[in-house]
């Protein structure tokens, strides 16, 4: 395991946000549950998200549609009911690909620290910028949820384990990269759209994750800032 840093050039992260956002990132689906015949309160919303005809009336074509994209992303129950965890859901996708390739559009993320690792927790997205160099991302990003917050403010990566297993879970978490107490960079193998969130660790996909070790290394700077959805 090193710390050196490689600094050739690097493709846009943004590719993955681009592409069909309902891509499955790994997880086991969940059995179905029987589909409902319900409307949803954001039954319109969600039909012209996935492509489906907008009446606002569920259908059993509607139903599967919706179902399946709540499998993929760990969305409870996934009965298919245009509710609102589904529909928050697909809305932050949307937000997250109209950020383009500028995501520090709003300038908060600081431009003098040279590399840095930045993470906008109300959009669940981060990017590693150098200045105002975009050099990877921007990616999504699955952070704490309600009560277990990712801490916002300047941090720097103090620790990385490329194999570490976390002694409070006992879970893995690959390409681990430590930044305040507890809480660090590192893959999981669910959508990073799965509600309601991590226990305070940036999760990220293990393509996401690998490319971050590869460009990163310890005492470099890391900006997290905004508030997740939901806290």
């Amino acid at each position: 395991m090193g710390d050196v840093r490689r600094r050739g050039a690097v493709a846009l992260g943004i590719t993955a946000l681009v592409a069909p956002l309902t891509l499955a990132l790994g997880a086991s689906p969940a059995a179905a549950a029987s589909c409902t015949t319900k409307t949803g309160p954001y039954q319109k919303q969600v039909e012209k998200f996935l492509g489906r005809p907008v009446d606002g009336k569920q259908s059993a074509a509607d139903c599967k549609a919706i179902q399946a994209f709540q499998t993929k992303h760990g969305i409870s129950p996934n009965a298919g009911y245009a509710g609102s965890v589904t529909w928050g859901v697909m809305d932050l996708m949307q937000k997250q690909k109209a950020v383009g390739n500028n995501p520090n559009k709003d300038g908060k993320c600081p431009v003098n620290k040279g590399r840095i690792a930045c993470v906008n927790l109300s959009l669940q997205l981060s990017w590693i910028q150098d200045g105002k160099k975009l050099v990877y991302g921007p990616v999504p990003v699955r952070t704490g949820r309600d009560g277990y917050e990712t801490r916002t403010g300047l941090k720097k990566i103090y620790w990385r384990d490329i194999d570490h297993v976390s002694s409070i879970y006992d879970v893995p978490m690959p390409y681990s990269q430590f930044f305040d107490g507890g809480q660090a960079f590192h893959s999981v193998g669910v959508s990073m759209w799965n509600p309601p969130g991590s226990h305070g660790c940036v999760n990220m996909t293990k393509t996401d994750a690998k490319k971050y070790w590869s460009l990163l290394k310890k005492g470099d700077d890391v900006f997290v800032y905004g508030r997740k959805p939901g806290t």
